[in-house]
């Protein structure tokens, strides 16, 4: 069994301190393989707010991270660094590569920097971006969960949000299909929730899902969600077999802890092989 904690938006800046550490409550307790911070780690991208991020992250250790930046991790006022050095104070606390990797046996994970220092908020992903992960999946081993993470949200649950959708979806999700994806994980709009993509779009070569966190230590919280993360639990089992489940875990502030209030049992597809370009 491997266990992937998804945390997004924490927005350190406007981080709550009691449920920063209910939250590293529950990371001890559940001990998972993985975290992923699917970006808008800081408010506005300051030193101060990147080096309080950088401390979180030095209590989840040493448990691997995955981390790629978001809208807010770019410098909203201080025009100069946004166009000369935009990445700068990310990359001083979470390291150069805006795109990491991570492969173990059974988890193959994809980071795709979605954040454009030219755009205010909105995210896009380029032709390149696309068959770069396409290139990579398309790798994977079949024992392999395939998770891609972007930023911005691939589709909406809600009108009001399908402006936050992100720029160059449909192509993304055709063939990242196609190569074999199972989940693409995004932040951004603050609200959870999982999304057969393949309902959305009836073409698609094979299941895939859109699983969306909301803000997990933010006191931004938005569309009346508590602050939340998700634990995604992944065995291959024996073959046919595959379970995967996406767990939402909310912030309880009666008892200032953690709790599963949901949990989506998905039925993985292994029967297609990856398409070659």
């Amino acid at each position: 069994m491997s266990v992937v904690m998804q945390i997004s938006d924490t927005h350190f800046g406007t981080e709550q301190p009691d449920v920063v550490e209910a939250l590293l409550r529950m990371f001890k307790e559940e001990k998972p393989d993985l975290v992923i911070l699917s970006g808008d780690i800081t408010q506005r991208a300051r030193r101060s707010q990147f080096a309080a991020a950088r401390a979180f992250a030095d209590r989840l250790a040493p448990t691997p991270l995955v981390a790629i930046p978001g809208n807010h991790d770019i410098p909203l006022l201080n025009m100069g660094m946004r166009l000369l050095a935009p990445y700068a104070n990310y990359s001083r606390a979470f390291g150069a590569e805006l795109e990491p990797e991570f492969s173990a046996p059974q988890l193959l994970v994809i980071g795709v920097n979605t954040t454009r220092p030219y755009k205010h908020a909105d995210g896009e992903v380029s032709v390149a971006q696309v068959q770069r992960v396409a290139t990579r999946l398309m790798r994977a081993s079949p024992e392999q969960l395939r998770i891609v993470v972007t930023h911005q949200p691939i589709c909406a649950l809600v009108p009001e949000d399908e402006v936050n959708v992100l720029q160059g979806h449909a192509g993304a999700v055709r063939r990242w299909a196609e190569a074999g994806a199972d989940l693409v994980l995004g932040g951004h709009i603050h609200l959870p929730y999982v999304i057969p993509l393949n309902e959305r779009h009836p073409y698609l070569a094979r299941r895939m899902w859109a699983v969306q966190a909301g803000t997990a230590v933010s006191s931004r919280l938005r569309h009346g969600a508590n602050n939340s993360v998700n634990l995604i639990r992944y065995a291959d089992g024996q073959r046919p077999a595959w379970a995967c489940s996406i767990e939402r875990w909310d912030f309880q502030p009666q008892n200032r802890h953690f709790m599963p209030v949901n949990i989506t049992a998905l039925d993985l597809d292994r029967s297609l092989a990856a398409v070659a370009p």
